[in-house]
């Protein structure tokens, strides 16, 4: 086999792999925001928390098993910290900004991501845009514009910027996704996100306190929220690994609209005009962003 066809199997592996993860995502989006109508006293750290815990757990107990709790570590890079950082820091923004205005709305201002990845990739990949490409930046930003014009009297702007501040720290996670995961494996990208995500969710705790929930079927909803969001993690990871970063994020807009659809369905969310309108722009100038490139 020759080494193009290789590299076209992987990189179909990967889009196929991201498929899935878009899929557990918007049901972990779904799921944290069922979590806020049942509770709402839980705060959304505890929620992230309880999902990175439960992502450490696959990885290190495995790793013990096998007796290679080194081999998650990797080579140490600066990248690999970065990642966990960028990663930690934008789950904990877009839970907050789940709970706040929603699973469909939060999720397409997070998707923003791939829009920034575009944005950020001449200067931290070294791939260079074109006229037309940034031209489809500027529209994907006219979409986030009108998704932050009120909605249905929600008009919770903390909340938006949380979801946007979310598809920022994304891009750069995902950026240091591409860099680090040439020469690590999938699980010590992921562990070094749940490490640094551990240590910013003790040092919140030891800052605010932690109420944890007192009703049995939040707890289902939290272990749930973690294994979806577990899978979800290990797949995209893949997926950034196995297929061009710009490729990968084109494909990962199908969360949101899921994210919207179960929003509607299960919560009756009905985004006004500009924010159908918004999410529109969002989605088309995402998609075609790669294309384009």
């Amino acid at each position: 086999m020759s080494s193009r066809t290789s590299a076209l199997r992987s990189s179909k592996t990967g889009l196929l792999v991201m498929l899935v993860a878009c899929l557990l995502f918007s049901m972990m989006n779904t799921s944290v925001y069922a979590i806020r109508v049942t509770e709402p006293a839980i705060s959304s750290v505890v929620v992230s928390f309880i999902r990175v815990f439960i992502n450490w757990l696959l990885l290190v107990l495995p790793a013990l098993f096998r007796r290679d709790i080194a081999g998650l570590f990797g080579d140490f890079s600066a990248s690999l910290w970065l990642r966990g950082l960028f990663g930690a820091s934008a789950l904990m923004l877009s839970f907050a900004s789940i709970t706040r205005i929603g699973p469909g709305e939060s999720s397409f201002l997070g998707a923003s991501s791939g829009v920034f990845v575009a944005l950020l990739s001449p200067w931290l990949l070294k791939q260079k845009n074109s006229l037309v490409t940034w031209l489809a930046i500027l529209g994907s930003f006219v979409g986030v514009s009108l998704l932050f014009k009120d909605n249905n009297g929600n008009h919770d702007l903390l909340g938006r910027a949380m979801a946007l501040g979310s598809g920022f720290l994304a891009a750069l996670a995902y950026l240091m996704v591409a860099r680090a995961g040439r020469n690590n494996s999938t699980q010590a990208v992921v562990f070094y996100f749940c490490l640094v995500a551990l240590l910013l969710h003790g040092g919140y705790f030891a800052l605010y306190g932690c109420q944890l929930p007192a009703d049995a079927k939040v707890w289902g909803m939290l272990m749930f929220t973690g294994l979806a969001g577990s899978g979800a993690q290990y797949a995209m990871t893949r997926a950034y690994q196995a297929s061009p970063a710009a490729l990968v994020s084109a494909v990962s807009y199908l969360t949101p609209v899921l994210s919207l659809v179960w929003g509607a369905m299960l919560f009756g969310q009905i985004p006004n005009q500009w924010a159908i309108l918004g999410s529109a722009l969002i989605l088309l100038f995402g998609v075609l962003l790669p294309f384009l490139r």
